[in-house]
């Protein structure tokens, strides 16, 4: 999946979407990033999921994949922030696509992420992310730490933690220039967005040791507890700086269920109010962190 040209064309351009003004394309600089792959019970996923079109990607031994990107923004179109990602690997289609083909033809079989919880540290970055993008984003207790060893995160709401994150950090010595699609619901809607990201990449593969992931007791994270997510990370990968483009272009397909919503999904009622505040929440509690890691 290469970026489009018409996002160079685009380039310098200026933007005002929903009262954000922005030059185009939507873009980040010199933002390190950390992500840890694990292992969870497919059959769990697809009961997360939203209508009837997204279907876990299985591994060949039938498992599915929980995926944790958490991406320190230090230079971006509307300023600072964190993003921590939750989210589960999928395809998109009629039918759950076979693992094989799936990675062959990723763009023909929808392979992307279904994100199912997207907290950020600005208000700004929920505006603009949820109310355009229909991502699942909303503010919270966010931090981003880096020692000389380790790489953590942490993700706290209503003064409970909800998840942490930890790594050893691999060598970063790979330059890498990936693309991914984000699966979001909103306002009934399924919501496709691409970004395009690069930057010097290190790795590991089954070595769980290098990754430790913290599930709280929040409401908001109880339904990660049914996935039976592995205690070893699959793969972890650390970015020290990269660089990422979100393209201008999504799509959305209306949701569809056997029986009519007894609720009403989240709409454009809660991102209309918000404003362009780039202040930061108060950093999460010390709960759950490990600073002893070694």
């Amino acid at each position: 999946m290469k970026k489009p040209a018409r996002l160079n064309r685009q380039a310098g351009r200026h933007a005002l979407v929903d009262g954000i003004p922005f030059t185009m394309p939507v873009h980040s600089e010199q933002s390190p990033a950390l992500m840890a792959a694990f292992t969870i019970n497919a059959d769990r996923a697809a009961d997360l999921m939203p209508g009837n079109e997204l279907h876990p990607f299985r591994l060949p031994n039938g498992k599915g994949l929980l995926v944790i990107t958490v991406i320190d923004y230090r230079n971006t179109n509307i300023g600072k922030y964190i993003e921590y990602s939750i989210a589960i690997a999928c395809t998109h289609g009629a039918k759950p696509a076979p693992t094989l083909l799936a990675l062959l033809r990723q763009s023909h079989y929808g392979v992307g992420q279904y994100v199912y919880d997207l907290p950020v540290s600005t208000e700004i970055s929920v505006k603009g992310g949820k109310g355009i993008w229909g991502m699942p984003k909303h503010q919270a207790n966010l931090d981003f730490r880096i020692d000389s060893r380790w790489v953590s995160s942490q993700y706290d709401l209503d003064d409970q933690l909800c998840t942490r994150i930890e790594m050893k950090k691999p060598r970063a010595w790979l330059p890498v220039k990936l693309a991914a699609s984000n699966f979001c619901a909103f306002r009934g809607m399924l919501m496709q967005s691409k970004i395009y990201f690069e930057g010097r990449v290190g790795f590991s593969l089954l070595r769980g040791g290098n990754a430790r992931l913290l599930i709280g007791d929040h409401p908001r994270v109880k339904a990660l507890h049914t996935l039976e997510i592995s205690d070893k990370a699959l793969m972890t990968a650390w970015f020290p700086s990269s660089g990422g483009v979100l393209d201008d272009h999504f799509e959305g397909w209306f949701l569809g269920f056997a029986q009519p919503p007894e609720l009403a999904p989240e709409g454009m009622e809660s991102v209309v109010s918000l404003d362009l505040n780039e202040d930061w929440l108060a950093p999460p509690s010390a709960a759950g962190r490990q600073d002893d890691a070694s």
